[in-house]
């Protein structure tokens, strides 16, 4: 049987927690005893040989991303055109942002430049600090301009080394909070090992560095660090205000550096729901958890001048309708099994009515369309009907939007992380349910527990919440392969946190009739080893031969191009072409663009479809004036999309644009009956031919074997 018990001391270390109280220490009043001098002694030696091992990993991490990246690029020879270019597609587009303040006249200057922006997107004046979440870009100007490092480091190696940085403050908080967990700063370690081990799957900073999630993702960690903390039980008031500081200042950092935390924080606002709602989470440090999320979302809100698309979230409509619906229903967890139950499904049906409502109100109110393509891309991924949406099927087409592909879980399988993973996540799991169950039949009685407590295993807040946390993101990555990293972490977290766990051993060797306390800890300590034995031999040799792999980058026809647009076009000049090649375009040329990969816009995305016509069956004259509304003085065309072959038939770009026109796909295959075929030939093809209707509004004026760059001609 298992039930939720707890810990009975309050103070010490973790690993004090995990042992159990003797006699001999504890007053007949209750009150438990000072440790021992020698206790006392090793518990502080304990600590601070696990901060050290947890700094020493986290520099060692953020020296081996950084490492593989100029190893992979050669980045320290290459030229500064080559580097830009190195940062593809919405990845440039951030980084021009701090290229542009540090390039600025001053901070003043360079803040108003980003406020009043008409470069970005032409024949338009946007609010990058609204739009965007490019905070970071600014404060790292900032601090590059003032601190006294402009003579020995360059603005790129500031900005890169920063992100390698911040790896190192990722794995320290995956390590704290595996080791809050379990007791052990073993455990951190062996989390730490599965995290560099796993590196494929675990993190891409090394070859996108400026993304927004390597900047938001660490943050994200220790801010789980801080939950794990602050749901211990016998916490001091001073330390859990102190622990609700560092929570609502991560979550805060979180929120402000990626676009996409609105839907992360959702997620766990419903992991938070879902243990409140079994009694497995004290109601008062989640109501405080709730607050914490709208209060850090709503701050950024304001510095980001009223980001709509933050106005509209769920998570805000979610949060309030929960306190909302508390209110009401004073006595939800009061009264027999059935009784609860039922009080549980209305509450349930009233916080998602509500959140519908509220957050139904505040678009209606506002007019707020930002995130709707988004909901078309999930309706769409789940088989709600298909769909002709450009935007939609944009992102169904795209691999990173997918299925998480099954050779994920054989990689994990190689270094054990996926095995044991489960092993702990199924054992976790019954012991949840069997919690739940009691918690909502209200199981109190105390002989009766007494007498099955050699069956009993606890199953602590802290620990309930990472369950819950691991599965509801675990769902989330097998859907949307883009978010397999956020889950990927959290499973080295969650697979050590097991197998260092006293309670899981102990309820195993129950399980089978051999349980001893030193047995218990003997077997916990001596499968650590093992496994760490087993990564270091097997993964140690490939690391090395890793960091001896040299290459260098190489694409002479986008440094060819962007040399060109330098040189021979004017300051002035407006661009259109792919989103992401017109990223660095304004990265490596400061030229103004007619769109972007930033997509989180009503009219960007309607502007982007129109833009994309160069690549759909078009006449000349409607694609000439289409650009032309746009202010576009050239076009930038590219061979890899006119004839792309990445994806198959219906996915490829030219595709989506002849099914969004109602046109025949190119090729053989079958077509939905409604489509017909075009009377012109795709854009993109037949202007190579120099047709008279085609050269009156487009003379080429660059070419190599990936580009083609035409001039419209400025009719009056």
């Amino acid at each position: 049987m298992t039930t939720v018990r707890q810990r009975r001391a309050g103070k010490g270390t973790e690993a004090a927690e995990d042992q159990p109280s003797e006699e001999k220490n504890v007053k007949p009043d209750g009150k438990i005893l000072s440790d021992h001098t020698g206790g006392r002694l090793w518990n502080i030696l304990s600590i601070s040989v696990g901060g050290i091992v947890a700094l020493s990993l986290g520099l060692l991490t953020s020296v081996y991303v950084a490492t593989l990246h100029e190893n992979d690029l050669w980045f320290s020879n290459i030229k500064e055109v080559e580097r830009e270019i190195s940062f593809r597609t919405e990845c440039g587009l951030y980084y021009s942002y701090y290229k542009q303040m540090i390039q600025a006249a001053s901070i003043q200057q360079g803040l108003h430049g980003l406020v009043y922006d008409n470069k970005t997107e032409s024949v338009r004046t946007i609010n990058i600090l609204e739009r965007m979440n490019v905070y970071q870009e600014v404060l790292l100007s900032i601090l590059y301009r003032i601190l006294p490092i402009q003579q020995y480091l360059e603005p790129v190696y500031f900005y890169i080394y920063t992100l390698f940085g911040l790896q190192a403050v990722y794995v320290i908080a995956l390590y704290v909070t595996s080791w809050l967990l379990s007791g052990t700063w073993l455990s951190g370690l062996l989390a730490a090992c599965w995290y560099i081990t796993n590196r494929t799957d675990t993190t891409r900073v090394e070859f996108t560095i400026p993304l927004r999630e390597n900047w938001a993702l660490p943050f994200f960690a220790v801010q789980i660090a801080a939950i794990t903390y602050l749901l211990r039980t016998h916490l001091q008031p001073v330390q859990e205000r102190l622990t609700l500081t560092a929570v609502f200042i991560a979550t805060f950092l979180f929120s402000l550096t990626w676009q996409f935390n609105q839907f992360m924080m959702l997620i766990q606002a419903l992991a938070l729901f879902i243990l409140d709602c079994f009694d497995m989470l004290p109601t008062a440090k989640v109501t405080w958890l709730y607050i914490i999320q709208i209060s850090a979302l709503l701050l950024v809100c304001v510095l980001q001048f009223f980001n709509s698309m933050i106005l509209g979230s769920l998570l805000i409509s979610f949060n309030a309708s929960v306190l909302i619906a508390r209110t009401i229903q004073k006595n939800l967890k009061k009264g027999g099994l059935l009784n609860r139950l039922g009080k549980l499904i209305l509450h349930v049906l009233l916080v998602l009515c509500l959140t519908l409502l509220i957050n139904k109100f505040i678009k209606k109110s506002l007019n707020l369309e930002s995130d709707e393509h988004i909901f078309k891309f999930l309706k769409a991924k789940f088989g709600f009907g298909a769909t002709r949406d450009f935007d939609a099927n944009l992102y169904l087409c795209e691999e990173a939007f997918g299925l998480l592909p099954l050779n994920t879980f054989s990689r994990l399988s190689d270094t054990l992380l996926f095995y044991v993973y489960v092993f702990v996540l199924f054992l976790l799991t019954v012991a949840a349910v069997i919690v739940a169950f009691q918690n909502l039949s209200g199981s109190n009685q105390v002989q009766f527990m007494e007498k099955m407590e050699e069956y009993t295993i606890t199953l602590k807040p802290d620990a309930a919440y990472n369950l819950i946390h691991t599965v509801l993101f675990g769902c989330l990555a097998l859907s949307t392969m883009r978010m397999k990293y956020l889950w990927t972490s959290h499973m080295c977290v969650f697979a050590s946190f097991g197998l260092c766990s006293t309670e899981v051993w102990k309820l195993i060797l129950k399980c089978i009739r051999l349980y001893t306390s030193q047995r218990t800890h003997v077997i916990k300590y001596s499968i650590l080893i093992i496994t760490l034995l087993y990564i270091s031999y097997k993964f140690w040799p490939g690391i090395m031969d890793e960091l001896s792999e040299l290459r260098e980058f190489y694409d002479p026809d986008t440094v060819e191009l962007m040399n060109w647009i330098k040189s021979s076009t004017p300051n002035t000049a407006v661009f259109a072409g792919s989103m992401q090649l017109l990223a660095g375009v304004k990265l490596c040329t400061g030229r103004t663009l007619t769109n972007h990969p930033h997509y989180e816009d009503k009219n960007l995305r309607e502007r982007t479809k129109q833009i994309y016509q160069i690549y759909a069956k078009r006449s000349p004259e409607d694609v000439y004036r289409i650009l032309r509304s746009f202010g576009t003085d050239y076009v930038i065309l590219e061979d890899s999309i006119c004839y792309e072959r990445r994806h198959s038939r219906g996915c490829r770009l030219r595709d989506l644009l002849d099914i969004a026109n109602g046109h025949i796909m190119d090729g053989l295959g079958e077509n939905e009956p409604d489509l017909k075929p075009s009377l012109y030939p795709r854009f993109c093809e037949e202007i190579k031919k120099n047709l008279p209707p085609y050269t009156i509004h487009f003379t080429r004026v660059f070419q190599n074997k990936t580009f083609h760059v035409y001039r419209l001609a400025k009719h009056k």
